[in-house]
C-alpha cells in the first residue's frame, strides 16, 4: 500500500497507519477507541484538503506520472461498451505505445486513441513507456480517417512523456509521422476531444492533442518538455525540476488561464487512481456534454473553428 504514496504523502500514509492500528486493537482486544478513531478520522480529512489543495507544480507533475493513475483501457472499460481495439499502421506495424478503436459511449459510435503506459516494470517495456514511434502514429492517423469516413467523434486521451526519440524511430521518420497528425486532424471533418488525463509531453502529446475541446484532469499536466529536460538545459543539472515545472507553467490550472486547455475535470481527493469509478463517471459526464454541442456544429464549420482556437493561443 506504501508503494501507491509519493514522499509528500507521506504524512498521510503515516495517519492512515495509525488509525489501521486502533481498527485491529479494537478487534483483536475489544477496546473501545471510538472517540479516538473520531478525532484521528477527522484530523485525517483535514490533512488530505490541506495537503491535496496546495500542491507545487512539481507534485502535480508526480501525481500525473503516477503508475496506478488511470490509462485508456480503463476508461473505456469504466465508460464505454463494445470496444473493438483495432492494430497496425498498415505500412510498418503495430505500436503498443499508441491504442487504437472504436466503442459506444451511451448508445452512440465513437473512436478512441489514446497513448498507453504500463503499471509495472512488464507492461512499460511492453508498451514502451508510453513513448509512441512512427508507426503508432500513423496507426492513430488511420484510425482518425476512418472516423471521418463514417462521421464518428474521435476521442483522444495523452499521456506520455513524449515520443520515442530512438534511432529507429527516427529512420522511420518520427518528426514527419507528428507533423502529419498535426496538419490531417486540423482540419478533420469529424468532432474531436482531447482529453490529457496524465502526463503532456511535447510533440509525442500534441500529435493526438489538436481537437475541437481539449478537456484536462485537475492534476494532469501538459508541456513542450519535461520538468527535467528544462532544467538540464537552463541549468545544466536536472536537480532544479521543481524550479523549471513551476516555470513551465503546466499544470491545469496553468493551462485553463492560459487558453490551452477549455475545462478542467476535478480528481477524486488523492488523484484519479484513488477513485477510479468516480473519475470515470466524472469523465463520462463531461465528454457526453462535449460531445452534444459538437456534434451540432456542421463539419465546415468545426474545422474552421478548431483552426481559429489554436491560432489565438499565445497571441498578445
Amino acid at each position: 500500500m506504501a508503494n501507491n504514496y509519493l514522499d509528500f504523502e507521506k504524512p498521510i500514509l503515516d495517519l492512515e497507519n495509525k488509525i489501521e492500528e486502533l481498527n485491529q486493537i479494537s478487534t483483536i482486544e475489544g477496546r473501545d477507541v471510538s472517540e479516538e478513531l473520531r478525532r484521528l478520522r477527522k484530523k485525517l480529512d483535514q490533512l488530505r484538503k490541506n495537503v491535496y489543495s496546495n500542491l507545487t507544480p512539481w507534485q502535480k507533475t508526480l501525481l500525473a506520472r503516477h503508475a496506478q493513475r488511470p490509462n485508456i483501457l480503463d476508461y473505456v472499460s469504466l465508460m464505454m461498451e463494445e470496444f473493438y481495439e483495432l492494430h497496425g499502421d498498415r505500412t510498418y506495424g503495430d505500436d503498443p505505445a499508441i491504442i487504437t478503436g472504436l466503442a459506444r459511449l451511451e448508445g452512440s459510435p465513437v473512436a478512441v486513441v489514446g497513448h498507453r503506459k504500463g503499471k509495472n516494470t512488464r507492461e512499460n517495456i511492453e508498451r514502451n513507456f508510453g513513448m509512441p514511434a512512427p508507426e503508432g502514429y500513423r496507426k492513430a492517423l488511420r484510425i482518425m480517417k476512418l472516423a471521418e469516413k463514417f462521421k464518428i467523434p474521435v476521442i483522444t486521451f495523452i499521456d506520455t512523456p513524449g515520443a520515442y526519440p530512438g534511432i529507429g524511430a527516427e529512420e522511420r521518420g518520427q518528426g514527419e509521422a507528428i507533423a502529419r497528425n498535426l496538419y490531417e486532424m486540423s482540419c478533420l471533418k469529424t468532432p474531436v476531444v482531447v482529453v490529457v488525463s496524465g502526463e503532456g509531453g511535447s510533440g509525442g502529446a500534441l500529435a493526438i492533442g489538436v481537437g475541437d475541446s481539449i478537456l484536462i484532469l485537475e492534476n494532469a499536466v501538459y508541456s513542450v518538455i519535461s520538468p527535467e529536460s528544462c532544467s538540464s538545459i537552463l541549468w545544466r543539472e536536472t536537480s532544479r525540476a521543481e524550479d523549471a515545472a513551476r516555470a513551465l507553467k503546466m499544470t491545469a490550472q496553468d493551462l485553463k488561464e492560459l487558453g490551452v486547455v477549455d475545462r478542467i475535470l476535478p480528481e477524486p481527493v488523492g488523484g484519479a487512481h484513488r477513485n477510479y469509478e468516480e473519475m470515470g463517471a466524472t469523465l463520462k459526464e463531461a465528454l457526453l456534454e462535449v460531445l452534444e454541442d459538437l456534434r451540432r456544429i456542421p463539419p465546415e464549420q468545426l474545422v474552421a473553428k478548431r483552426l481559429e482556437r489554436f491560432r489565438k493561443i499565445g497571441a498578445c
